[in-house]
């Protein structure tokens, strides 16, 4: 019986022991975003309780702090810090390296994590935990956590990878926002762009102006199904942030290498904020916050000192909340009706010598921009702050002339709608471009206008722009926008699996793009997303 007993023990040892040597096939690597460059060894890495990690400098140290609790969050496995060289998992600082690039060497004792700072063992730990594989030998209970030997050199190509959440439609919640942001970083994405503030709702407290989140967050109804449908949902809906949640969101954010932009609209989409100080609007009407979506023509009067002060008083108390280097003031739909109409305005035009509503708009945009950039800031807007007219089928702007006032040089165009020599142009004159294409990477579309293979094809770089001003094009964003999407399940099937085209555009190097490999490594993704319960658009929907 003894002698059963030890060469059963003896087969268990000598299987874990294959276990930990398995040899990994190609097929079995599947990495969202695809690395720059892959080199698969023999056998694998075992990840084990009770491991060491060491880190060598604070950002190191950082990293190995972030991938300890990570891990023990995803796999429920106990690593520790060790001040020892000889750890079973190093994070060593290479200064060669740029921003957000890594190296990942994984032999079967070791693994380490080689980056110039934060970001990059930040995403080395990422792709650690794609490459993780659960196994479970025949005859054990006890599962394996195997990673294969591979080397691997990996860096992205664009720095601003963006996805953008409208809370200002429908409000989604704390909850919803950082599920969104452990999504994102899985996929290597780094700017959340924050939609907090437009018509139908403002969604984040500001001390100096109660009313904004008294009054502004609150509608009594929304529109739904579609535009312009005739109906609504019979029920009210509202909510907002406060600053302490604000904070804890930028904190989560940034843990996972996330800079959150938020975005104030102005001068128009204000409906909200007039809603709650009416003197902020240019008409004088009392209004409420709507319950229709669409364009709502009452302005900010940006000719008045006091809204140029409440617009100042707002940006102080974000910048304390958003660390941002970028604040996006939106700019964008500005129906110059109620400014041509209201003797006042049309009163300071006269006397500053503006020409149009376009170019007033612009001298408005100038001066945010200035007060922004004395803030240690950068102002980015949709790309009509350039003073170009893109609307030109409706009929309010059929007739608007373009502006002449040039945009200051230093606001950051993001590229959402027109012709594409806009943006070609914009680049040339030496301003700095987030392309986000509303034919390609706007997530409230439906899977037929944007298809999955669609959003993977997109080039946040034009066609046609020469290479020398490649270096204007930051990256892309996609974007959704909520007014048909109330719930966040409604939300979770527009965005999923199209955020990982996109995550895979902003990072993946073109020669080492392939829709197919894509589409594998996707699957593996799925189950994740399957196992959080995420509600993903499925092809044959």
């Amino acid at each position: 019986m003894q002698t059963i007993y030890r060469l059963t023990l003896v087969f268990i040892l000598l299987y874990s022991c294959n276990e930990k040597n398995k040899t990994f096939s190609k097929s079995e690597i599947a990495i969202l975003p695809q690395p720059s460059s892959v080199v698969l060894g023999e056998f694998s890495f075992s990840l084990e309780d009770g491991m060491t990690v060491y880190g060598d400098a604070k950002e190191a140290k950082k990293g190995s702090g972030y991938f300890i609790s990570s891990i023990k969050d995803f796999i429920k496995i106990n690593l520790h810090k060790t001040d020892k060289e000889n750890a079973d998992i190093l994070f060593k600082l290479d200064t060669s390296l740029n921003d957000d690039e890594y190296n990942l060497n994984i032999v079967p004792k070791q693994i380490t994590v080689s980056a110039n700072g934060y970001g990059g063992f930040f995403y080395g730990v990422q792709t650690i935990k794609q490459l993780l594989s659960k196994e479970i030998p025949e005859g054990l209970n006890e599962a394996k956590y195997l990673i294969p030997t591979v080397n691997i050199k990996d860096k992205p190509r664009f720095k601003w990878r963006a996805y953008m959440l409208d809370e200002s439609r429908y409000f989604h919640g704390e909850k919803f926002v950082k599920q969104m942001l452990d999504q994102m970083a899985l996929l290597k994405m780094n700017v959340f762009h924050w939609h907090l503030i437009d018509d139908a709702g403002w969604r984040i407290e500001i001390k100096k102006y109660p009313l904004l989140t008294e009054v502004g967050a609150f509608r009594t109804d929304s529109e739904i199904e579609t535009w312009k449908s005739g109906k609504t949902s019979g029920r009210p809906h509202g909510g907002f942030y406060t600053q302490e949640q604000i904070k804890d969101i930028v904190a989560y954010a940034a843990e996972r290498n996330i800079t959150i932009v938020p975005e104030f609209e102005m001068p128009g989409h204000s409906s909200a904020a007039i809603a709650a100080y009416t003197w902020l609007g240019t008409a004088g009407i009392d209004i409420d916050v709507p319950i229709k979506f669409g364009r709502l023509y009452d302005n900010y009067d940006v000719t008045k000192p006091e809204v140029i002060q409440f617009i100042k008083n707002v940006l102080n108390e974000m910048f304390e909340l958003f660390p941002s280097e970028v604040i996006h003031i939106g700019g964008d739909e500005v129906g110059y009706k109620v400014w041509e109409e209201s003797k006042s305005v049309q009163k300071y035009m006269k006397e500053q010598g503006i020409k149009t509503p376009a170019d007033l708009q612009i001298d408005f945009t100038n001066k945010i921009s200035q007060f922004i950039e004395q803030n240690g800031r950068r102002m980015m807007g949709w790309n009509e702050i350039l003073g170009k007219n893109i609307h030109k089928g409706f009929e309010e702007k059929k007739h608007d002339k373009e502006a002449e006032t040039e945009l200051a040089k230093n606001v950051v165009v993001h590229f959402w709608k027109g012709d594409i020599d806009l943006a070609r142009d914009a680049a040339k004159k030496g301003y700095d471009i987030v392309n986000s294409l509303h034919s390609n990477t706007y997530l409230d579309y439906n899977y037929k206008s944007i298809s999955l293979e669609k959003a993977y094809g997109f080039n946040p770089i034009p066609d046609g722009l020469e290479k020398q001003y490649h270096k204007n094009i930051l990256g892309l964003g996609c974007q959704m926008w909520s007014e048909w999407t109330p719930t966040n399940s409604d939300v979770e099937r527009q965005t999923f699996p199209r955020i990982a085209a996109y995550a895979e555009v902003g990072w993946t190097q073109l020669e080492n793009k392939d829709y197919q490999s894509f589409k594998r490594a996707l699957k593996k993704t799925q189950k994740h997303w399957d196992s959080l319960g995420i509600n993903y658009f499925k092809d044959d929907e």
